[in-house]
């Protein structure tokens, strides 16, 4: 009966068994005729790192060791280099363990390294070197733009991992979810994750951010900050002076713009006029000095980008200087002139104006100095009076009507007497009497 290679139980273990329970096992098969005589350990390294790869001997009796590359190409026979490619390196040969050094390792250096030993029977062992490639910090394509009231197509990429990289879009310590796409390489992995996301002016500036995770970076991500970049129409402000301007003051305007793209150029014009001669425009600022009423009327601001254009208008109104003297307080000295205020056109003010004596060109609304409470309390009593007047006219009326009705009365009895003494026979002199109404 044939008996069983070691090499062939070994690979017969499943893989979640440990090193140290394979290990055992070949030294209990070691008790056999035919032993393993080398043992391999699989390694894994970073892209660009150093591997190590270690073929350990057992009961080695100086026979011929000889350690292949995953092409069959042979690297070092019993310590010697055999292939011109210095990365390779032996760096330790004894009678338990052999082991070499490769620097700078690539993807194309992954795969199977034969560790043989050549005695009567020939024994071998391959170690599997593994090779991850880290994602570099992934980038971010605007694969359409931002504008106001549209949406931002944004793309996150991770072009080259091993395996391939997870990516995942945060916004505010949220996740939002995108379409991931896979692309094989041939031994590493493009990955990409794209969003679709609503934008409004607001958002212009809102921080994003694209995260990478992946097994080499032992629980570390790779993080791209992403600001966006909403596109929207200008808008325009003009910042007024305060107060009241008057003739001979200076006029400041500045002209506030926003907008992305910001618009590079602003325009100053007069509404159904030319600017004044004196009009000085320096970037977004309108300066006019001696200011008369000539410069009344509307300025106009206006800007414009790739997506819209906005103005503002500023309606300047000119007031006349105005005179005034005041007179000063006689004093025992005769030489006090009094102090006038002089100016360029008279001006009437209105009922409700009056000059500040401390600012003699200020014009300040005043109040009437008329009691209006002595007028209504004068209105009402004549109100009052006519009232009394009209009830004394209405009672004597109406007294004097009774007066008549009584007097028709008595005449009538008067009138029956002198009847009835006609009748029975009496001198009608004797009962003729006159009234009087």
């Amino acid at each position: 009966m044939r008996p069983v290679r070691s090499s062939v139980l070994c690979r017969l273990l499943p893989a979640p068994y440990s090193l140290a329970l394979r290990s055992l096992v070949l030294v209990l098969l070691c008790i056999a005729p035919h032993c393993q005589a080398v043992q391999a350990e699989n390694v894994t390294v970073l892209e660009g790192g150093t591997a190590q790869i270690s073929c350990r001997l057992q009961n080695y009796d100086g026979s011929i060791v000889v350690i292949q590359n995953p092409r069959r190409q042979t690297l070092f026979f019993n310590g010697t280099r055999a292939l011109k490619d210095d990365r390779f390196q032996m760096v330790l040969f004894t009678q338990r363990l052999v082991r070499i050094t490769l620097t700078n390792v690539s993807v194309s250096d992954e795969g199977g390294y034969f560790c043989q030993l050549y005695t009567d029977s020939t024994h071998h062992q391959v170690a599997t070197l593994s090779v991850l490639v880290p994602p570099e910090t992934p980038t971010v394509e605007v694969k359409q733009e931002a504008v106001e009231g549209g949406e931002a197509e944004l793309t996150c990429v991770s072009p080259r991992s091993k395996p391939a990289a997870t990516l995942r879009w945060m916004r505010k310590g949220r996740e939002i979810a995108g379409v991931v796409s896979l692309q094989d390489n041939g031994k590493t992995f493009s990955v990409s994750s794209t969003i679709r996301i609503p934008v409004e002016r607001k958002d212009d500036g809102a921080a994003l951010s694209c995260e990478a995770f992946h097994p080499a970076l032992n629980g570390q991500k790779r993080i791209r900050h992403y600001r966006l970049d909403v596109y929207f129409a200008p808008t325009v402000r003009i910042v007024p002076p305060a107060g009241i301007l008057r003739e001979g003051d200076s006029l400041t305007l500045t002209c506030s713009v926003t907008g992305n793209p910001l618009p590079r150029n602003t325009q100053w014009s007069k509404i159904n006029d030319t600017l004044p001669e004196r009009a000085e425009i320096s970037g977004t600022t309108l300066q006019i000095s001696r200011l008369s009423q000539s410069h009344n009327g509307t300025y106009l601001c206006q800007a414009q980008n790739d997506y819209g254009r906005a103005a503002d208008h500023y309606t300047l109104l000119v007031y006349d200087n105005v005179s005034v003297t005041t007179m000063v307080p006689s004093t025992p000295t005769p030489t006090t002139p009094p102090i006038t205020s002089h100016s360029t056109t008279p001006t009437l003010l209105p009922p409700t104006l009056a000059l500040d004596p401390e600012d003699p060109g200020a014009v300040v609304e005043t109040h009437s100095a008329v009691p209006y409470a002595v007028i209504g309390g004068v209105l009402a009593l004549l109100v009052f009076t006519v009232i009394c007047v009209l009830i004394v006219t209405i009672w004597c009326s109406v007294r004097q009507k009774g007066s008549y009705l009584t007097h028709e009365a008595s005449g009538l009895d008067e009138h029956g007497e002198v009847q009835e003494a006609f009748l029975n026979g009496n001198d009608a002199s004797q009962g003729k009497k006159e009234y009087l109404l």
